[in-house]
């Protein structure tokens, strides 16, 4: 079965998380796993997976973070030049995230499906 690597980025963590966390759901109901987080987390919450999925429950695990890129631009403050060099600086982060699925059909369908908003950059990459 083929898996899908989904890469999310965008300017704002809050909808990035919006985005992770509806593909989490739409995994859960449809029976198709997760991969990650990389490095395995604790043995304590590895013994709650297992006893979950003992119960019947679906374990999904992910979105793993990846770093945040960090672009700094030093701007002057005085608009002619003139004057003393003080300068202001602003910055845009790009925060990342990377999600593995098993790339069910019916899964893929509904991720298509998906309302992204126009600051989240989405792209899904089918691995054999």
């Amino acid at each position: 079965m083929q898996r899908a690597k989904i890469h999310l980025s965008g300017t704002d963590h809050r909808k990035l998380d919006e985005i992770c966390a509806q593909i989490k759901e739409i995994a859960q109901r449809t029976g198709v796993e997760m991969s990650g987080p990389i490095p395995l987390p604790p043995k304590r919450i590895m013994a709650q997976a297992k006893k979950a999925q003992e119960g019947g429950e679906r374990v999904v695990w992910g979105p793993i973070p990846l770093p945040t890129k960090r672009i700094v631009v030093p701007v002057k403050k005085a608009p002619d030049g003139e004057g003393t060099a003080t300068w202001d600086k602003w910055e845009l982060r790009i925060h990342k995230r990377l999600i593995y699925v098993k790339a069910d059909e019916r899964a893929m369908r509904q991720l298509m499906r998906l309302q992204i908003p126009p600051e989240v950059h989405i792209k899904i990459e089918l691995k054999g």
